[in-house]
């Protein structure tokens, strides 16, 4: 046996000279793929200074020294990059997204339930900090809640003090409390919004609504909590 079966490590042969190149090579390898953390899976091509040990799924079109490498992992170990080839059900943290990836049916997904065409169960968590000035302020991302998100609740936590107002409620457009209500105004205040899970049928914005006089200062930073589903691919 010249190489392991599932993620081709080197094996040492019987009186091989330099016996410790190839067990390092293994080591290496082994330091890369145990509990597999990604930078990024977004980049075409390779970034110009990355760390020893530093890995990357490239994205389709990759190129560079990552050409051919589409949806690969990409492992810059001793000044240059090896290619490492994914297996079935190699799952790899994506540092820049804050989510886990599994690798199956030659491609890599996030879901914590996946079917062979496509079909997937995702469970997100999205957050944005708000300035708050007037009456209410929302969410910038205007799909802060997505089209066909099932929500099951919206966290708030007031990060700065908040003036003018003497509390204040999280909710959507003609539903100023569906999140909470009369929460407090003082740093650190916080509010768990639990709701049954409620289907949107748009992209939705989150907004906080003054309570007793308008805002005039202070920050919260809201994060939502949904179920996605999607449809098979092919």
């Amino acid at each position: 046996m010249t190489a392991t079966p599932r993620f081709a490590l080197p094996a040492i042969e019987a009186a091989q000279a330099q016996k410790h190149v190839t067990h390092n090579e293994a080591l290496a390898l082994i330091d890369a793929l145990l509990q597999l953390c990604v930078e990024s899976r977004t980049l075409a091509a390779p970034p110009e200074a990355p760390a020893d040990g530093a890995c990357y799924i490239p994205a389709a079109g990759a190129s560079g020294a990552w050409s051919g490498w589409d949806g690969q992992i990409a492992l810059f170990s001793g000044g240059g990059w090896l290619r490492l080839a994914p297996v079935s059900g190699l799952k790899a943290w994506v540092k820049a997204e804050r989510l886990t990836v599994t690798y199956e049916d030659g491609v890599w997904r996030d879901g914590i339930a996946l079917t062979a065409h496509g079909g997937r169960v995702t469970l997100r968590a999205k957050e944005e900090e708000l300035s708050l000035a007037g009456a209410f302020a929302e969410t910038a991302d205007p799909a802060f809640i997505p089209d066909r998100a099932i929500v099951l609740g919206v966290a708030a936590r007031t990060t700065l003090a908040i003036t003018g107002a003497a509390s204040y409620a999280v909710g959507i457009a003609g539903e100023p409390g569906k999140f909470g209500d009369l929460l407090g105004t003082a740093p650190g205040a916080t509010n768990v919004g639990v709701i049954g899970p409620t289907a949107f049928y748009a992209d939705t914005r989150v907004r906080i609504t003054a309570n007793g006089g308008s805002f005039t200062g202070g920050k919260v930073r809201l994060v939502v909590y949904f179920i996605e589903t999607s449809a098979p691919s092919a």
